[in-house]
């Protein structure tokens, strides 16, 4: 049985339950190859819960170790992570290696490997919209890294204009072996879906915990802080204000005009409650509630439409199919026996 290296930077949630995923591939009865995964996160505390929980066979010390001598590399680090780690990858790949970037946005990281790594290296950007148990939980951490985290969920292949067909088919393959279906997306119409839905969000937590902490009786308020308060505001949390005010930046003409949206929209609702329409409020939360469940509906199933159903193709059984015989994978082949 091949060993396909692989090297996981960043092993928080996600880069967890990539690892997760892998190992559970590794167990089935099904599986083809072995992947060995090597883990790195700049938070060692991270890096060790990674390994005890079995998302890593091995951990490296640094982020050079971890990509060399790996045919396949997942990143999963903060955007305002990557390009220093493109930097630090430079030089270190091995030919052929397939980068698979999990970034929130899809066109910097591009630019980035562009400039930084290697012609032999092959980037293409992925996005994991994840298994829809998981969907109202806002955890982030390993702790709650799940081999199943990608399970009936869809990974968003984004491949730039000159990506290697094979690396983009591999990309494919490799969704769907932990679990997803795929959808292809442009990079550009990928980032303009992702001001609507994670930035936006993000900016309402922020918004919303600056004005409540505005409040006179502030004091007092903030002994009743319960998960749904939580939930709200949790980028705060979870990204450092330098990483969030990049990531509002990065494409603010349209995060502005979403933002100008929720306003009218909560205008609407504040007019409604102050004239004491009971009726009218009672509409617009129907109205908003079955629009609501029609989506978490489809959310959970994957099937947005009639003519449109994305289907496992049995890539699970056949990893990779489309690189085998190609150039990147007679490289992969070479390499791919190598020990961690």
């Amino acid at each position: 049985m091949q060993t396909v290296n692989v090297g996981i930077i960043g092993l928080r949630r996600l880069g967890g339950s990539f690892g997760l995923a892998l190992r559970r591939y590794n167990q089935s009865k099904d599986a083809r190859q072995h992947f060995a995964v090597t883990g790195y996160d700049p938070d060692e505390q991270n890096a060790a819960a990674a390994r005890t929980m079995g998302a890593c066979d091995t951990v490296a010390r640094s982020l050079s170790a971890a990509v060399r001598d790996r045919n396949i590399i997942v990143i999963a680090l903060p955007l305002h992570e990557i390009e220093a780690a493109y930097q630090l990858m430079s030089g270190e790949l091995t030919p052929g290696c397939v980068v698979l970037d999990t970034a929130v946005f899809k066109q910097p990281p591009a630019g980035w490997a562009s400039k930084h790594l290697g012609k032999e290296a092959h980037q293409v950007g992925i996005t994991p919209v994840v298994n829809a148990r998981y969907l109202f939980d806002g955890l982030d951490d390993i702790d709650h890294a799940a081999e199943d985290y990608f399970d009936k969920g869809v990974i968003l292949v984004s491949p730039g204009s000159t990506a290697d067909p094979d690396a983009v088919q591999l990309a494919t393959d490799f969704a769907q072996l932990i679990g997803a279906s795929v959808r292809f997306t442009d990079p550009a119409e990928h980032d303009s879906w992702t001001s609507v839905m994670e930035l936006l969000p993000a900016a309402l937590g922020v918004a919303a915990f600056d004005a409540i902490r505005r409040l006179d009786h502030w004091d007092d308020v903030r002994r009743v802080g319960n998960p749904a308060f939580g939930q709200l505001t949790h980028h705060l949390l979870e990204s450092h204000p330098d990483a969030l005010r990049d990531a509002l930046f990065q494409d603010r003409a349209n995060l502005v005009r979403h933002i100008d949206q929720v306003i009218e929209s909560l205008a609407m609702l504040r007019d409604l409650l102050s004239e004491g329409d009971r009726d009218a409020v009672e509409a617009l939360l129907v109205q908003t509630r079955d629009a609501f469940a029609e989506w978490l509906g489809r959310r959970r199933t994957g099937e947005w439409d009639p003519t449109h159903k994305m289907e496992r193709d049995g890539a699970a059984s056949s990893l990779m199919t489309g690189l085998f015989g190609s150039a990147i994978t007679k490289r992969l082949k070479r390499g791919g026996d190598d020990d961690t």
